[in-house]
């Protein structure tokens, strides 16, 4: 049986307080456009934090990285999509492609790492039963 390709999508606004005097998104948005479209995922997949963490659960993040490739810009209405990359690890991977919706241009591209800690705040190494259950129901094991 052939996996699922997890993936959402979330057109958002450059906000003014988001550019630098450039007109040019500053680098530091970057990392909220990506929370955004997280929340997005997990609100298509059902794997909300909130969820998670009923389960018992933080899902912190452990690395981040974003790749320029065109400058993001006051008033465009760029597009982001949201790519789960499955992993038989005890971590949820995420990519990014930032689009510009007038001429459909990769505008940047990007990478998550989210581990799993108890409520204790410790590392939890093997896979939650949950996530387990999670990408059974999805088929991406």
């Amino acid at each position: 049986m052939e996996k699922n390709q997890l993936k959402a999508s979330k057109v958002f606004d450059i906000r003014f307080s988001e550019v630098d005097s450039m007109n040019v998104v500053w680098h530091g948005a970057y990392p909220l456009y990506f929370e955004d479209a997280r929340e997005e995922f997990g609100r298509k997949y059902k794997l909300e934090y909130l969820r998670i963490a009923d389960f018992g659960f933080f899902a912190p993040l452990v690395d981040l990285q974003f790749h320029y490739r065109k400058p993001l810009t006051y008033g465009m209405k760029p597009r982001i999509d949201i790519i789960y990359r499955p992993t038989e690890s005890a971590k949820i991977v995420f990519d990014y492609e930032i689009y510009d919706t007038a001429t459909g241009d990769l505008m940047a591209t990007g990478t998550s790492v989210q581990v799993f800690m108890d409520m204790d705040y410790q590392l939890v190494w093997s896979t939650p039963e949950f996530y387990k259950e999670w990408k059974k129901m999805w088929n991406v094991l």
